[in-house]
């Protein structure tokens, strides 16, 4: 309950009802009924936010009442405007305004023609000039209830509408660091796969094989883990500055040798055009998964990239010759999904699969000089 307003408030009304008082000597002066009256409709304004409608005729019905007395006017019209905004702002408005309405209605008639017979003794009839300035209060109440209801809902649409983008830009940034995940771990942990398995074959017939695969298994996962560490880094430390680039198309050497470990021989050929740093990490980002797809989903033992550069765009294909080990050829759908999103983000294409030679392609379209939202840096460990 709004204790400390209510109090200041009826402090308020006693008071300035007090001195209103002094300078209205042809009214009644202020007694014990006139006093109660005034609390309680001040009183009542402690319920204004549990129970607006009620409040709200109540203090009309006071003010009529002190009004019918012929106490003198003064600030009990305030217990009134307070009592009509509660109950705007509380989505009562048809009550706000028909108490509004009840209560000059009954200051008209007392003012014009009941003051015959209601105190005090010898009033007059209230003027044209008086009436219109009642008017103009009530007016001006319920425009400015009005105006800070209309406030209100803008103020709740915008909390809304940040709310709402808040929501979207954390799944965006949900997805965003999936993606980095997975392909930060499919290619590596693929890798290790193979080599795991060549390295158990070969245990006891080739033991120097077999720690050849050992020492690719340790590399890659080290590699693996200082990846993984930088997207970590990056979510411990918002806003810090970046230290290491994204990685793009010029590091294509390294994922090649990387394939090469897990017994996949990548050609390259052509050579990227200068490309805005989201659209050569996205790219990057797709080579890699593609060739994982094809270590861990193709008999294939070489693949091919091509990278071509048209007007305003680069062109990415990724073949192998097939055929697939299983039935989910070309990757479960969760890699070829994150290419298709983060091909998409930047205004891109991707299309994927069998030939009918039975390898698989992958062929990505993405802008080269297209405007695109700022690269995600990755911090080094």
């Amino acid at each position: 309950m709004p204790w400390r307003s209510t109090a200041l408030l009826t402090v308020f009304v006693l008071a300035g009802s007090t001195f209103a008082a002094h300078a209205q000597p042809g009214r009644v002066p202020l007694d014990l009924a006139a006093r109660l009256l005034l609390v309680a409709a001040s009183v009542a304004l402690l319920w204004r936010r549990r129970h607006p409608v009620p409040v709200v005729f109540g203090t009309a019905l006071a003010t009529l009442g002190y009004l019918a007395a012929g106490y003198p006017y003064g600030p009990v019209f305030v217990t009134v405007a307070v009592a009509c905004f509660a109950a705007v702002v509380t989505g009562h408005r048809r009550a706000a305004w028909s108490a509004l309405a009840l209560l000059w209605a009954g200051h008209v008639l007392i003012s014009l023609w009941l003051y015959r017979y209601l105190p005090p003794r010898g009033d007059r009839a209230a003027t044209p000039a008086q009436e219109i300035v009642v008017a103009t209060w009530v007016i001006a109440v319920a425009a400015l209830c009005e105006l800070v209801r209309l406030r209100r809902e803008q103020w709740a649409r915008d909390r809304a509408d940040r709310a709402r983008a808040a929501r979207r830009r954390a799944d965006e940034e949900r997805l965003r660091i999936a993606q980095e995940l997975h392909d930060v771990l499919a290619h590596s942990i693929s890798v290790i796969n193979v080599q795991a398995g060549m390295g158990l074959a070969l245990l006891d017939q080739n033991p120097d094989q077999a720690r050849a695969a050992l020492t690719t298994i340790k590399a890659a996962s080290k590699e693996a883990l200082g990846e993984v560490r930088q997207v970590l880094d990056t979510l411990r430390a918002p806003g810090a500055a970046p230290r290491a680039p994204a990685p793009g198309l010029d590091r294509l050497p390294e994922l090649a040798e990387q394939a090469a470990t897990a017994g996949l021989t990548v050609e390259i050929t052509g050579d990227p055009p200068p490309l805005p740093p989201g659209t050569d990490l996205a790219a990057f980002r797709i080579v890699q998964e593609a060739l994982t797809n094809v270590v861990r989903h193709s008999r294939s033992r070489r693949a091919r990239v091509a990278l071509r550069a048209g007007p305003g765009e680069l062109r990415l294909t990724i073949d192998d010759d097939g055929p697939a080990s299983g039935a989910d050829a070309g990757g479960s759908g969760n890699g070829l999904a994150g290419m298709r999103e983060r091909a998409a983000a930047l205004g891109g294409t991707i299309e994927a699969g069998p030939r009918e030679d039975g390898g698989f392609r992958v062929r990505a379209v993405l802008p080269a000089r297209t405007s695109v939202p700022p690269a995600h840096t990755e911090e080094a460990p």
